[in-house]
């Protein structure tokens, strides 16, 4: 991946992610039955500036964790899976899907820290999944690896009640990999949707469930709400936490036929609707405008900045508008526009 200049040195981190991650290394040394408080009202999200994929993302990755207060001793044994998107990926469009890179540098931190882990996805424009593997360079980068995929789109399944009680479903068919997992690490790339604005880590959860479910696409999930079945999906998964690819972007007609924009940034944290939500103030839109994280914030987290603990760098210096459709129910999200919300 091209660098330019600005973003060749290695990350900086102020005196607070430094004091904070300090706290959280010595939480960790005494050890916890936690791997994170999400009963904690409040929200953390650390965010990074100036990453490579070819860069020191291990080290980033670790610090984003243990700044947003993950309990490292409390993994060892735990099983991880680590939920990238490769939603419909095509060699000369790396925009679309998650890198490689970012997925085999988190499989290393938890790895280190004893915990077992695989990476499953159910693309949900793709039915052969080994497709996707090959065009995102994904499947490659696993062998080189040592980490085992699960393909979710025809793992067998086991039915989960409907926690969020958003949507009229009563429940999800979740792959055995995501349903016995104690963590599922959402790997979204960050982009715009052209329905719903953005797409992040709760949109990415789209692609745990089976194609053998729900086919190709889900339009299953369409026709329940897009918000609804977001915040309902998000609501019923095993315990979660974030890990964005906010490096490589996607601006314009996303999730699939939008252009590049580069940001150089990864964000981490364990409410995923506080992660979205500040990746959507970074990209210019306004989280209270955007409908599924409004249903989910019961679960997943506040949207209220003053509510989000921030770790890292100030999002307010990274905001970089991105561009979206020409389509009133975009235009509204804007920050800077007052308008009614959109699903």
């Amino acid at each position: 991946m091209s660098e330019s200049s600005e973003h060749a040195s290695p990350h900086k981190f102020d005196r607070r992610t430094l004091l904070t991650a300090g706290i959280a290394g010595a939480a960790a040394l005494a050890g916890g039955p936690a791997l994170y408080h999400w009963a904690n009202p409040r929200g953390q999200v650390f965010v990074a500036r100036n990453q490579r994929y070819d860069g020191s993302l291990v080290q980033t990755i670790q610090d984003g964790i243990l700044a947003t207060g993950m309990q490292p001793k409390a993994l060892f044994g735990k099983r991880v899976l680590l939920k990238p998107n490769l939603v419909e990926p095509q060699r000369d469009r790396p925009q679309m899907t998650t890198h490689p890179a970012m997925i085999v540098a988190a499989a290393e931190v938890f790895r280190r820290w004893g915990a077992s882990v695989s990476v499953g996805e159910a693309p949900g424009h793709v039915r052969d999944t080994e497709v996707a593997l090959i065009e995102s360079g994904v499947g490659e980068a696993l062998l080189d690896g040592g980490v085992d995929f699960a393909d979710l789109n025809y793992q067998q399944s086991a039915w989960r009640p409907n926690r969020g009680r958003r949507s009229k479903l009563r429940g999800f068919w979740l792959p055995e990999s995501v349903a016995e997992a104690d963590l599922v690490v959402s790997m979204p790339k960050m982009k715009t949707h052209h329905w719903v604005g953005v797409t992040c880590s709760m949109k990415n959860f789209y692609g745990v469930l089976p194609g053998i479910k729900y086919g190709w696409p889900k339009n299953v999930l369409h026709h329940n709400g897009i918000p609804e079945t977001v915040a309902d999906i998000n609501a019923s998964v095993p315990k979660s936490m974030a890990i964005v690819d906010g490096i490589e972007c996607m601006e314009g007609d996303g999730p699939i036929l939008g252009t590049a924009k580069q940001m150089g940034l990864v964000l981490i944290g364990p409410r995923l609707a506080s992660v979205d939500a500040t990746a959507a103030r970074i990209m210019g839109l306004d989280p209270q405008k955007i409908t599924y994280l409004q249903l989910a914030t019961r679960n997943m987290g506040p949207l209220d900045d003053s509510m989000i603990d921030q770790r890292g760098e100030n999002w307010q210096e990274l905001v970089s508008p991105f561009q979206v459709l020409d389509k009133p129910h975009l235009q509204r999200l804007r920050i800077d526009r007052v308008g009614p919300e959109v699903s």
